[in-house]
C-alpha cells in the first residue's frame, strides 16, 4: 500500500491544520459521556438516573445536530461555534453543582446546542478535497475519530476518579471552550472555491433528501448499531469469563484493527460502496461469538470486522458529500451525525437485553444480523439517487 496518496492529501491547504484542530477538539467531546455517568454516580444515584441523562442528552444531540447544520448553511460557520460554545462553557462550568432534576432539564439543552465539531470537521474537509481524494480524506478523519474516542473517555475516567466531578467537569468546560474557540478563529470553508464560484440554485429538501439518501444514513446507523452492541457483547463476554482485568486491553486493540483498516482503506487505488463495507462488517460479526469465553482468541475473531469499522463509517460520509448539493452539505451531515447517534443509542438497549437473556454470544450474532439486514433494506433504494444530486449546488431551502 502507497503512503504518497496520504502525502498529497496533507500538502493541500488547511488540510493538515483541520486534522489536527479536529483531533484535539474532538478529545473533550468524547469525554462528555462518561463524565457526566460517573459524576452521577458519584452523587449517590443509581444507573438508571445516569442512564436518563445520557438518553435525553443524546435525544438533545440527535434533534440539533441537523439543526447547527442547517444554520451552518444559512449563516456561516462561525456564529453557530459561538452560540454552542457559549453554551457547553455555561452547562459544564456548573453542571456539578446542579441538583440532579435540574441537571437533567440542562442536559437536554446542552445536548441541543452541543458543539458540532464532528459535523464540522466532516463537511469543511469535503470543501478543501477535491471530490477524487475524499476516500482518502475521509479514512484519515475516521482515524483521528477513533485516537480521540481512545483518549477522550479514557482521560474522563481517570479525571474523575484523581481529581472528582468539580474539576474534571470544569476541565471538560475549559477544553470544550478552546475547542470552539480555535475552530472560530482557523474558520475553515464550508464550500470549496468552485462551489462558491457557481450560481446559486434554491433547491428544496425533498430534491437531496431522497429515498437513497434515506438508505444511506440508515446504513450509517447500522454501522454504529453493530460497533456498540460488539463492544458491549465483547465487554459482556470478558466479565462472564472473569477477565474483567483485560477489558481496556481488549478494547484498545479492538480500535487498533480500525486504524489499520482505516489507514489500509484510504491508500486503496479504488474504494467501495458502504453496502459492501457495513454489510460485510455485520456478516463477519455474526459469527465471533461462537469463540467462546477465551479473550484471546475472540480479539483474533474480531479481526476482520474490525479492520472493516473506519472503512465502513468513512465510506457513509463521503457518499454523502458527493450525493448532497454544498448548500446542503451542512444539514446532511448534522443528519449523519443523527443517524450516528440512533444506531448506537437503539443498540445499548436491544444489545442489553440479549446479554442478559441470552448471553454474549447471541448478542454478537444480533449485532451482525441487524448490520446486513439494513444493508438489504437500503439495497432496492442504492440505485434512485438522482444524477443530478451529485452537482455542486451553493443554496438550499
Amino acid at each position: 500500500m502507497a503512503i504518497e496518496p496520504y502525502r498529497r492529501l496533507l500538502a493541500l491547504p488547511g488540510v493538515r491544520t483541520l486534522l489536527l484542530v479536529g483531533l484535539v477538539a474532538r478529545v473533550p467531546s468524547t469525554a462528555m459521556g462518561i463524565t457526566l455517568t460517573l459524576h452521577i454516580r458519584s452523587l449517590g444515584l443509581g444507573w438508571l438516573a445516569a442512564g436518563a441523562v445520557g438518553a435525553v442528552t443524546t435525544v438533545g444531540m440527535a434533534v440539533g445536530s441537523p439543526l447547527a447544520g442547517r444554520f451552518v448553511d444559512r449563516h456561516g460557520l462561525r456564529p453557530v461555534l459561538a452560540v454552542t460554545t457559549v453554551a457547553q462553557l455555561a452547562f459544564w462550568s456548573c453542571a456539578w453543582a446542579l441538583p440532579y432534576p435540574v441537571l437533567l432539564v440542562a442536559s437536554v439543552v446542552a445536548g441541543l446546542l452541543a458543539l458540532p465539531v464532528f459535523s464540522v470537521i466532516r463537511q469543511c474537509l469535503a470543501a478543501l478535497v477535491p471530490v477524487e481524494q475524499r476516500r482518502i480524506g475521509f479514512s484519515l478523519d475516521s482515524i483521528m475519530v477513533e485516537l480521540s474516542y481512545m483518549a477522550g473517555p479514557a482521560l474522563g475516567v481517570m479525571g474523575i476518579t484523581v481529581l472528582g466531578s468539580a474539576w474534571t467537569m470544569s476541565i471538560v468546560a475549559v477544553g470544550l471552550t478552546c475547542s470552539g474557540a480555535a475552530l472560530i478563529l482557523l474558520n475553515p470553508p464550508t464550500r470549496s472555491a468552485e462551489e462558491l464560484e457557481a450560481p446559486a440554485e434554491k433547491v428544496l429538501r425533498r430534491q437531496w433528501l431522497t429515498p437513497g439518501l434515506i438508505a444511506l444514513l440508515g446504513t450509517a446507523s447500522a454501522a454504529t448499531f453493530v460497533l456498540t452492541a460488539s463492544e458491549l457483547s465483547l465487554v459482556a463476554t470478558l466479565e462472564h469469563a472473569g477477565d474483567t482485568a483485560w477489558t481496556g486491553l481488549a478494547i484498545g486493540l479492538w480500535c487498533a484493527y480500525s486504524l489499520v483498516g482505516g489507514f489500509v482503506y484510504g491508500g486503496l487505488s479504488r474504494g467501495f460502496s458502504p453496502l459492501v463495507l457495513v454489510g460485510g462488517m455485520g456478516v463477519l460479526t455474526i459469527p465471533v461469538g461462537l469463540v467462546g469465553g477465551d479473550w484471546r482468541w475472540l480479539l483474533v475473531a474480531l479481526l476482520p470486522a474490525g479492520l472493516l469499522c473506519a472503512p465502513g463509517l468513512s465510506s457513509t460520509v463521503e457518499t454523502l458529500s458527493r450525493w448532497v448539493p454544498a448548500g446542503a452539505r451542512g444539514e446532511a451531515m448534522g443528519l449523519h451525525g443523527t443517524a450516528l447517534l440512533i444506531g448506537g443509542a437503539l443498540s445499548a438497549p436491544i444489545a442489553g437485553a440479549v446479554i442478559d437473556g441470552a448471553g454474549p454470544g447471541w448478542a454478537f450474532a444480533l449485532a451482525g444480523l441487524v448490520g446486513a439486514g439494513m444493508v438489504l433494506v437500503a439495497l432496492p433504494f442504492w440505485r434512485r439517487v438522482p444524477a443530478q444530486a451529485e452537482q455542486p449546488v451553493t443554496a438550499a431551502a
